[in-house]
């Protein structure tokens, strides 16, 4: 299944939840007015009152939760006691943690998530929430760190991280917000019972007291078809994760080794702090609560470790319950005993910066959101060669955003000025001197080191002050605009840049599946094409038209768009990202696969190219690994 196949899943996947939150409410409602009916002895006119009360109380519920959770996977993660892990921490679990979850965020195409630990769970376990990408954070308990060993580690992360790439986690926030709203009407009763027992007496009393009780068990109605949803939506997506975190990481025995450990330990993955693990057990790695059968949110542990390891069994499980009963497992110390110390960094080296590569459309569409093992290893290695002084500088608060701005300088020396006027005028002259220091030194990278540097520097850059963070995105726009001549991958890493800040900023706003179909946005097909075409073949005209035309027989065959590149440039590319992110996922496929056409008529890419590529793919939030020959 490739990801535009995963993406309209998970959009059957939110009208198969929107529908089973209706049917939930229509029962909920119904108890309540049969309630009013035989208990109370209401009319027509009382069991109105009590349907819209019951309708108002879910309703605002899951509008206040859902209102409570905007601020995306970096709110989740803070409510459920997560600390932030620090850019510069020296704990070696925790460094081992950054530097598995860099990996896998470059050879994804996504920006580094935030990372978070449960410090106070002993239990193995872990969790992706957010909306999107941009404003993802994963989080490990310190039972996971301190008893799986790097490739183990790996497999946790890579499960999540396919959460991230199919769109699991805007799934999972939502559906926090509607169960929280079928549960309103249970927790009402409950406060008024606890704290409404001696507040009078008299028939008015009692029949406040009714009606809390009445509360209480439909409460326990609504209780009822939440564990039934979330099991509903949760199990399925649980099995495909793993199947894609062995797909990334091309091996099963971390993912395994990971599910044997919990299954094998003490404490299991029981989240023991925390009073509402529940609400949050559909997000979790490993089952966080211990409902068993139809309410269970994941898979028994044995099917899922068997699925992964089919010579695994009940006796195994046995012996290895009885060797760490006697020593728990240390996964720094099983790092040493099995080599693992430093893995992960070694792969083929880059390809030459004036290379061609050789891929079809096809292929770069199947490889989108669908990294595999060499694409981890190879980000290892892009992360290791990049100079150390450029790392330290994507990790610094103070050096992230004049890091990201000299990735958007242009090559040519008066545009270069005018966009350093424009960052000493809006920053101030500190930021521009650094800037302009730090892109010499980003001259000498490889052209794949670049959208990796980024990706690096997103997590520390979000966490400027909102006013910091606008006056970034003024100069961004700025710098993007500065003259008609800049180059077509400045503007698209600049239009990068201000999408994944906006998402992060605003999360719940920008979350959407997109609907329109290809016929509804030919224009901004052809603009699009038109000025990709235009970019890759300069001054020769007819070499960009039959690029333009190879890219726009893949998306728009029966329509006769001339040919028209914008006198504008890339500047004129504004107004066409945001109808085109809106497209159906299975047509914004076929946009991929029209732009690498009109990139790749000549028969072969080259390596400045396959970064545009990446880079246009990742505004429209389809990431690209950044291996794309196979």
């Amino acid at each position: 299944m490739s990801f535009f196949e995963r993406q309209t899943r998970a959009r059957r996947n939110t009208a198969w939840l929107v529908a089973l939150f209706a049917l939930a409410v229509a029962g909920i409602v119904a108890l309540v007015v049969l309630g009013v009916m035989v208990l109370l002895g209401g009319g027509p006119r009382a069991m109105a009152v009590a349907a819209v009360g019951a309708l108002a109380v879910i309703g605002l519920g899951s509008l206040y939760r859902v209102a409570s959770l905007r601020g995306g996977g970096t709110r989740v993660a803070a409510e459920l006691g997560g600390v932030l892990v620090p850019e510069d921490t020296t704990d070696p679990q925790l460094r081992r943690l950054r530097n598995v979850v860099e990996e896998m965020a470059i050879a994804s195409g996504v920006p580094m998530p935030a990372l978070f630990v449960l410090e106070h769970e002993p239990g193995i376990n872990a969790f992706a929430a957010g909306y999107s990408p941009s404003d993802a954070a994963v989080a490990v308990t310190r039972g996971a760190l301190e008893r799986l060993n790097r490739d183990e580690l790996q497999g946790v992360i890579a499960h999540e991280f396919s959460h991230i790439l199919n769109g699991d986690m805007r799934l999972n926030i939502r559906l926090m917000g509607v169960l929280f709203g079928i549960l309103m009407l249970g927790l009402i009763g409950r406060k008024i019972l606890v704290h409404g027992g001696g507040g009078g007496r008299g028939r008015s009393a009692g029949m406040v007291l009714v009606m809390a009780l009445l509360c209480m068990l439909v409460g326990y109605a609504g209780l009822f078809f939440g564990r039934m949803i979330k099991a509903g939506v949760s199990r399925s997506r649980e099995v495909l994760a793993d199947a894609s975190a062995v797909q990334f990481t091309r091996q099963a025995q971390g993912l395994a080794g990971a599910l044997k450990k919990i299954a094998g330990v003490e404490a299991g993955s029981r989240l023991q702090e925390r009073a509402d693990a529940e609400e949050v057990s559909h997000m979790l790695f490993g089952d966080g609560t211990g409902l068993r059968g139809l309410f269970a949110t994941h898979p028994p542990i044995l099917e899922r470790i068997r699925a992964l390891d089919p010579a695994f069994d009940a006796e195994a499980l046995g012996r290895l319950k009885a060797r760490w009963r006697e020593r728990p497992p240390d996964g720094l110390e099983e790092d040493l005993q099995l080599g693992l110390v430093g893995a992960g960094a070694t792969a083929a080296p880059l390809p030459a910066a004036r290379a061609r590569l050789a891929v079809t459309a096809p292929m770069v569409a199947a490889h989108v959101a669908a990294p595999q093992d060499d694409d981890w290893q190879r980000a290892g290695a892009i992360v290791d060669a990049i100079p150390e002084p450029l790392r330290q500088a994507a990790r610094r608060r103070d050096m992230a955003v004049p890091l990201l701005l000299a990735l958007l300088f242009d090559g040519e020396h008066e545009v270069r000025a005018r966009q350093r006027e424009e960052i000493a005028a809006r920053l101030g002259p500190a930021v521009a001197e650094a800037a302009e220091h730090l892109r010499t030194a980003l001259a000498q990278l490889h052209p794949m080191q670049r959208l990796p540097l980024a990706q690096l520097a997103f997590p520390v850059l979000r966490l400027r002050p909102r006013p910091e963070l606008g006056d970034f995105l003024d100069v961004v726009h700025a710098m993007t605009h500065a003259d008609s001549r800049v180059c077509l991958f400045e503007y698209c890493l600049g239009q990068l840049l201000r999408v994944q800040v906006m998402e992060s900023l605003d999360p719940g706003r920008h979350a959407r599946f997109g609907r329109r179909k290809a016929g509804n946005v030919k224009r901004e097909f052809a603009l699009l094409l038109a000025v990709v075409a235009q970019a890759g073949h300069g001054g020769d005209a007819e070499a960009a038209r039959r690029a333009y035309l190879a890219g726009l027989q893949r998306v728009l065959p029966r329509d006769h768009v001339p040919y028209a590149p914008p006198a504008e440039g890339a500047q004129a590319l504004d107004a066409v990202w945001e109808p085109l992110d809106r497209l159906d996922p299975l047509a914004k496929q076929v946009l991929v696969e029209a732009i690498t056409d009109a990139v790749l008529h000549d028969g072969r890419i080259s390596v400045a190219e396959s970064e545009l590529l990446r880079t246009i793919c990742g505004v429209l939030h389809c990431p690209l690994p950044p291996v794309l020959e196979r």
